[in-house]
């Protein structure tokens, strides 16, 4: 499946905030595949159709200043809050009322903030190389925020350093490296396209002040799994598991610790929804 192919199966969502695209395919129980920085609902373009296959509704959006959706100048348009309240609006929208959560990367955060808006709306957690506590937070970039990230950003979006970004980042992200052109444009033309406001707020917000959820975390109360990347740099299983697990209740047999990185999507996808499909089987 090309890009272009994936953006022409998407469906859109008037947020309060902006814009947001959307893949909505199969029909039955929901799973929604929640992304992080820099991805989109592209980063699951492998994992869609075998979730479908097994009877499931799954919704991958791509959220506001990521992937397709829209771009709206401001900065906290981008804050881990209305984050949330953008996700929590399309469902809404859909009419979804529960849901298994699958999410990665920054996804944490927009996830951690939506638990605090409506604890009692998913149903089930995955975990994948998520940020969950300071702790095993390794982000390749910290910037400050003003003219030298903005100028930063620039060079991102106008090509000049976009192959530089990419290269960089599937080089941490992946333990073997097989991704194609097609694979890669998915990546790199929201970038070209001017995607970088929502990263320019995650790079020079977040990474320097990571938000304290731990009080929240420790009262959620519903099965989790987890599947994580062994050699993930970013987020580092190890350095977090033993609060994570205490604090969520997550039983040994369903954390799965996968030879890969950070982009476990991109090298295991077969392999996460088989650990999915049983997790919610049993």
């Amino acid at each position: 499946m090309t890009y272009q192919d994936f953006r022409s199966r998407q469906k859109t969502f008037e947020s309060p905030g902006g814009r947001i695209n959307y893949i909505d395919k199969g029909e039955g129980k929901v799973i929604l595949l929640l992304h992080g920085v820099p991805s989109s609902g592209w980063l699951y373009r492998k994992m869609i159709d075998g979730l479908v296959a097994e009877g499931y509704r799954v919704i991958a959006p791509d959220m506001l200043g990521f992937g397709s959706s829209g771009n709206p100048k401001g900065y906290e348009i981008y804050e881990e809050e209305a984050h949330a309240e953008r996700l929590l609006a399309l469902m809404d929208h859909l009419k979804i009322e529960h849901w298994t959560h699958v999410f990665h990367d920054a996804g944490g955060l927009w996830t951690w903030e939506l638990f605090r808006k409506a604890p009692d709306r998913i149903s089930n957690l995955v975990i994948l190389n998520t940020i969950i506590y300071e702790e095993g937070f390794q982000p390749p970039i910290r910037m400050e925020k003003g003219i030298f990230t903005q100028f930063t950003m620039w060079m991102y979006r106008n090509g000049i350093t976009t192959n530089t970004l990419l290269k960089q980042l599937f080089k941490m992200g992946l333990k073997e490296n097989h991704m194609t052109k097609v694979d890669v444009e998915g990546y790199k033309k929201p970038l070209l396209e001017g995607k970088t406001r929502a990263m320019y707020f995650f790079f020079s917000q977040t990474c320097n002040e990571l938000p304290d959820y731990s009080d929240m975390v420790k009262n959620i109360d519903i099965p989790t799994l987890v599947i994580w990347g062994a050699h993930d740099e970013m987020l580092v299983w190890e350095d977090q598991k033993t609060e994570v697990m205490k604090d969520l209740n997550i039983q040994p047999e369903n954390v799965h610790v996968l030879d890969a990185r950070h982009f476990i999507q991109e090298e295991k996808p077969k392999e996460i929804n088989s650990l999915i499909l049983d997790f919610l089987k049993s």
